[in-house]
């Protein structure tokens, strides 16, 4: 699939423990230029990164916006921008658990479990100010969660029990130097004698 969204320039990513990742962020309400930029670079980050959702914050921008590419459970792959997204959620008899791992480019080469609904919605507007609405299933539904977490100053290692946060932490530490503070300007170092994965 060709992309439909400008590329820019990759930033590094934010991590963990910034003040920007960790506070609701601000909405979006010019839709110039200077946005259209800083979505182009988003989409280059994700990229380099081999992630399949980015959010402002990620980028160290103060900002309610995330843009993703990412498939659903079919393995159909989705793109587009929201801002200042809102998610609904199944309820009652329609909401099922996907007890899938997650990993997080802001805590990167980690993953654990993390139970989230398996069909989410989310809407906003996109990046030119005009309603935007869609539905995801599997890693998509996942996708959407997660991003607009991110959006409200939540990781995912905020809906984690402290037992499993503190592992996740532990597992991020390990890999730390392996991912410069540049990431993903500079590359993360790939070991000959282990494999490694990323999102």
């Amino acid at each position: 699939m060709v992309s439909k969204y400008a590329r820019g320039s990759v930033r590094p990513m934010t991590r963990w423990g910034t003040e920007v990742m960790h506070h609701v962020n601000q909405p979006v309400t010019d839709f110039g230029p200077e946005l259209q930029s800083l979505i182009a670079d988003m989409f280059s980050t994700m990229d380099a990164a081999e992630g399949v959702g980015l959010a402002a914050n990620q980028v160290g921008v103060d900002l309610q916006v995330f843009i993703f590419d990412c498939p659903d459970k079919d393995g159909v792959r989705h793109e587009g921008v929201v801002c200042n997204p809102v998610v609904e959620l199944p309820e009652g008899k329609d909401r099922r658990l996907d007890e899938g791992d997650e990993g997080c480019l802001s805590l990167p080469g980690v993953f654990t479990k993390c139970v989230r609904p398996d069909f989410a919605t989310v809407s906003g507007v996109d990046e030119h100010g005009e309603p935007v609405s869609y539905e995801g299933t599997g890693l998509l539904a996942r996708c959407f969660q997660h991003e607009t977490d991110h959006t409200q100053g939540t990781v995912f290692g905020d809906r984690l029990s402290r037992k499993y946060r503190k592992r996740l932490y532990a597992e991020a530490e390990e890999l730390a130097e392996d991912y410069p503070d540049d990431w993903p300007i500079t590359p993360m170092v790939e070991h000959e004698d282990e494999e490694v994965s990323a999102t």
